[in-house]
């Protein structure tokens, strides 16, 4: 061998770079083994590298986005084989990039940026997103609220705050929470600038109580007092209303000091009274429900919301001290209608002109000589009164 290519040989030799575990390398695709890995020449080493499947970036066929001849950047993971050439690397161009992923996070935790990111798997705990790297949010730090079914996060792309990143054991926990209550408020400020006394808007029932239900107005809860969800009596607001049902309400009033929006649902509805003396007229015999019962009658529904008088000389023609001595609460009754007021919502009812009027008992007359007795005897029995009985003993 001439001096000049034993230079060139040793020149040669010199360039050769060696393969570091972890080091970031150039390969040159050489071949493409059934679509299951990659070979690759690592660029200044004189040796080959293997890249499997999956730890290519991309999610296609691999004869569909690599070719013979394309160059990619990869990282080394280990060594395979122990020949005296050097043998084959074990590389990935998945893992560098997350590297580069897992930098550009870490440069964003530093200076206090946040992420977004897609959900893509609902576990137990919390949710997984999709950062470039996997990234994990806790139940706890989904929402500001308790959240009971996380699923309904799932494909939605979320603003997230990192809340820890440790590359080395892949592990970036992430937070939605303070995200979700600045995002609730920014919306409440919104809607509570936009609403006034009297819009009728459309909402969901949020949550309901023995006093009324709240409606999310779409990020501001309002109140349905018990008394405004319908013209009829309601006892609790779940007997007519479900959690996530639809419903139109009328804003009665925006307290924004206080945080406070006062709802109706009821006066979204057609009001009850509206053309009564198209539904009912004096003289009809109606049938209705007993209601509630007073010292001075009943109040008996007619129509859903119509409530009418049973004054309590028009309950029985018999004498009574109060209505509930003839009457109990849901009873059903048939009434006559005696007056309809419909500009002040009154209707006047008698159940007793329905009944038969009693025959009064023929009075008894009594002889003089029973008169020593007659004090035995009320006055309306004997025929009597005390007057004329005193006056004919004065006489004598």
């Amino acid at each position: 061998m001439s001096e000049s290519e034993n230079k060139d040989l040793l020149e040669a030799l010199n360039s050769v770079k060696p393969v570091k575990i972890g080091g970031v390398v150039k390969g040159e695709v050489l071949a493409l083994d059934d679509s299951k890995q990659v070979i690759v020449g690592i660029e200044g080493t004189g040796v080959e590298g293997v890249v499997p499947a999956r730890e290519l970036s991309i999610k296609e066929e691999i004869k569909d986005k690599v070719k013979v001849g394309d160059n990619l950047d990869l990282v080394v993971i280990s060594k395979i084989g122990s020949d005296k050439e050097g043998g084959s690397f074990l590389l990935s161009q998945r893992r560098l990039e997350a590297r580069k992923v897992w930098d550009e996070i870490e440069q964003k935790f530093e200076s206090g940026e946040n992420i977004t990111a897609p959900v893509t798997q609902v576990v137990k705990g919390g949710l997984v997103v999709d950062a470039g790297v996997r990234g994990f949010i806790p139940a706890s730090m989904v929402s500001d609220h308790f959240v009971e079914d996380l699923s309904q996060f799932k494909g939605q792309e979320l603003e997230l705050k990192i809340v820890e990143i440790e590359p080395s054991e892949n592990r970036l926990i992430l937070s939605h929470k303070e995200i979700a209550r600045a995002q609730r408020e920014a919306k409440r400020q919104e809607i509570m600038s936009k609403l006034a006394a009297g819009d009728v808007v459309e909402g969901k029932v949020a949550r309901l109580t023995n006093f009324g239900a709240f409606v999310d107005l779409g990020g501001v809860d309002g109140l349905v007092h018990v008394s405004e969800i319908s013209y009829e009596r309601v006892g609790k607001p779940s007997d007519v209303l479900k959690v996530g049902q639809d419903v139109k309400v009328k804003v009665l009033s925006v307290d924004s000091d206080r945080d406070r929006i006062s709802l109706s649902i009821k006066q979204t509805l057609p009001q009850p009274w509206d053309n009564i003396n198209e539904k009912v007229a004096e003289g009809d015999i109606i049938e209705g429900t007993v209601k509630r019962l007073t010292s001075f009658g009943a109040f008996v529904e007619v129509f859903p919301g119509v409530e009418g008088l049973v004054h309590i000389s028009q309950i029985s023609h018999k004498h009574i001290a109060t209505p509930n001595e003839v009457l109990t609460s849901g009873e059903t009754v048939k009434a006559k209608v005696l007056s309809v007021d419909g500009e002040n919502h009154r209707l006047a009812l008698s159940i007793k002109a329905l009944q038969d009027k009693p025959v009064a008992e023929p009075k008894e007359e009594k002889h003089h000589s029973q008169k020593n007795d007659s004090n035995n005897f009320p006055d309306e029995e004997t025929g009597f009164t005390l007057g004329d009985i005193i006056g004919d003993d004065l006489k004598k």
